[in-house]
C-alpha cells in the first residue's frame, strides 16, 4: 500500500499552519527591526556648524595665505568663526590654532587661542595673533616663546 495514504490529513494541516505562522513571525520581526533602524537614522543630530571644512584665502600683491578649518560659523555678514584645526599656510610660513575670527572684507584674522607659527628658521608659540594689512603684518599676543635657528 502507498505510504502517503496512511498520513493523517489533520497532521498535514497543522504542520502547514505552523510553517505559515513561523513565516509571518519572521516577517513581523524583520519589519520591527527595519523601523528601529529608520528611527535611529532619523534621530542623528546635525552639528551646529554653518560651514564644514571652510577654505578661504588672504590675498595681497606678493603672496596668498590659504586658510582651512574643520568647522565654521557665520558671526555676521563679514566675519566667520573658524574652529578645530585651523591652519594658515603660505609659501613662507604656517600657523596652526583652534579658533580664529576671519573677516572676509578686510582680509584680517585674529585669534585668542594657543597658536603655533612655523617658518624656515623661526618657530613661535603664542597665546594669540592678529593678521592684518592683507597678511603683510602679524602680531603675536600673550606669552610668546620664540625659537630662532
Amino acid at each position: 500500500m502507498n505510504f502517503f495514504l496512511h498520513i493523517n490529513r489533520n497532521f498535514i494541516f497543522f504542520i502547514g499552519l505552523i510553517i505559515i505562522f513561523i513565516f509571518f513571525v519572521i516577517i513581523i520581526v524583520k519589519q520591527i527591526s527595519f523601523k528601529n533602524i529608520e528611527i535611529e537614522i532619523s534621530n542623528t543630530n546635525l552639528p551646529d556648524v554653518d560651514i564644514t571644512e571652510p577654505k578661504f584665502a588672504i590675498n595681497n600683491d606678493s603672496k596668498k595665505i590659504y586658510i582651512t578649518a574643520k568647522e565654521g560659523n557665520f558671526l555676521n555678514q563679514d566675519e566667520v568663526l573658524l574652529k578645530n584645526n585651523v591652519k594658515f599656510k603660505s609659501n613662507e610660513f604656517s600657523i596652526e590654532t583652534e579658533k580664529v575670527i576671519f573677516n572676509r572684507n578686510n582680509q584680517t584674522a585674529r585669534s585668542e587661542s594657543k597658536s603655533f607659527f612655523k617658518s624656515e628658521n623661526t618657530s613661535i608659540s603664542s597665546d594669540g595673533f592678529n593678521i592684518y594689512d592683507n597678511g603683510n603684518k602679524i602680531v603675536f599676543y600673550g606669552n610668546s616663546f620664540i625659537i630662532l635657528k
